[in-house]
């Protein structure tokens, strides 16, 4: 039987574009733990013998951001009609997002690593290497040396996630047609372990198609909601607890 037989197609009422939401607010709820550490560890809830603090409780909401934007990278991947482009508008809001990327952590404008969006690019360009080592089977050498470089490339450059993210974009894709597999697989690979596999759950309920978020100025700010929090945050960060 397969899998997809167990959640009935009529159960399945997550759009894509249901899923950049609940991707962007994760998102957002991660970075404001990340951002404010002190002041987010320093709000503790207690209930009798249970005490959470609020920086625990924003950091496991937010680690189902990442699987989720990794999610709808492939889904782009496999749908999109001009992938060069795909590829031109991740690299420019890599550009665009660096500044932003390193003022947000380090009040400078140079900092060790490099933002989510080159993560996103190396991914996408895995994923032409990997449907061209099973579509040409004559470039298979060149495609694989080229898909290690691009490994190699993501972890000089120490894009964030690193080389876990990077595999973890191919797994996704490598598993697409066995959701469960994907599942399991996927949230044992990257560190946050069982917290990020918790992202499985809505997409196990993703109906396939674009939802409501339709046309370039929707996709463009989509894209945009990633730089702009962070010069929010920046500001908020320069204002209040300095660097």
């Amino acid at each position: 039987m397969p899998v997809e037989s167990f959640i009935p197609q009529s159960a399945k009422r997550i759009s894509g574009s249901a899923l950049k939401v609940i991707a962007v607010v994760t998102m957002i709820i991660d970075h404001t733990g990340a951002y404010f550490p002190r002041i987010m560890a320093g709000i503790v809830f207690r209930c009798g013998w249970l005490s959470l603090r609020l920086y625990d409780v924003l950091r496991f909401v937010g680690r189902i951001s990442f699987p989720l934007f990794c999610f709808l990278l492939v889904e782009g991947f496999l749908h999109t009609r001009d992938r060069k482009q795909y590829a031109l508008r991740l690299f420019l809001f890599a550009l665009l997002s660096e500044p932003l990327w390193n003022l947000v952590h380090s009040g400078r404008w140079l900092y060790p690593s490099q933002n989510v969006f080159f993560t996103l690019l190396f991914g996408f360009l895995g994923l032409c290497l990997l449907e061209r080592l099973a579509l040409a089977p004559e470039s298979q050498r060149s495609s694989a040396a080229l898909l290690l470089l691009l490994l190699l490339v993501t972890l000089v450059f120490r894009a964030d996630y690193g080389s876990s993210g990077f595999g973890f974009i191919l797994l996704l894709y490598l598993l697409r047609a066995r959701p469960l597999s994907r599942a399991v697989v996927g949230s044992c690979f990257l560190s946050s372990g069982w917290k990020a596999g918790l992202a499985f759950v809505p997409i196990a309920f993703y109906n396939g198609k674009r939802g409501f978020l339709k046309g370039r100025a929707a996709s463009l700010c989509f894209y945009a909601i990633y730089p702009l929090q962070m010069l929010i945050f920046y500001i908020i960060r320069k204002n209040t607890i300095g660097f």
